[in-house]
């Protein structure tokens, strides 16, 4: 879950809320709270309405570590295809060279993935799954705009890739898998 917002008084979104509960179910599984702490707790986020009521009921959770992984070349060729297991934050870094991220077959463990795209030169290409919904407004290209076009998500529940950071003089290319 995000940080409290400055106005605890905001009301939360379902996604908030699915994010807390699974937080809390994360918790009980590594023996963090007891049973009773996790009813407790469940039915103060589930009734829950602002992001200050959802704070109070995750105070007493220990702070989550981020899944951040980095990946950086100074040249070449960077490329994640196939199943490999995709991050929470995925931080890519390229002075030089080509991207290609292909989550077609990877597994998505998290309901959001932040990847951060600092390239300086070269193009970078990123397959996403058929379902996920794809949010470009934290990427600033300098020097050719991306290549996206939206689809409608074929069923609900896909992931939200949120795509950020700083392309130079290269292009973003991004697409639906086919399958």
């Amino acid at each position: 879950m995000a940080p409290v917002p400055d106005d605890p008084s905001r009301p939360i979104s379902e996604e908030d809320r699915d994010t807390a509960v699974r937080r809390l179910q994360d918790a009980y599984s590594k023996g963090q709270i007891s049973h009773e702490e996790l009813d407790d707790l469940l039915q103060q986020t589930l009734t829950a309405e602002t992001h200050g009521d959802l704070g109070t009921a995750l105070a007493a959770l220990p702070e989550e570590k981020p899944d951040t992984s980095t990946i950086a070349a100074f040249g070449g060729r960077i490329r994640r295809r196939g199943p490999w297991r995709v991050p929470r934050k995925l931080k890519v870094d390229s002075a030089f060279g080509r991207v290609h991220l292909d989550l077609s077959r990877a597994v998505i463990e998290h309901p959001v993935v932040d990847i951060e795209l600092n390239l300086a030169t070269g193009r970078a290409k990123i397959t996403v799954p058929r379902d996920a919904v794809v949010d470009l407004d934290g990427l600033q290209t300098v020097w050719k705009d991306s290549l996206y076009k939206p689809r409608r998500p074929s069923r609900p529940g896909g992931p939200k890739i949120r795509v950020s950071g700083t392309m130079g003089f290269g292009r973003l290319k991004i697409r639906h898998a086919r399958r």
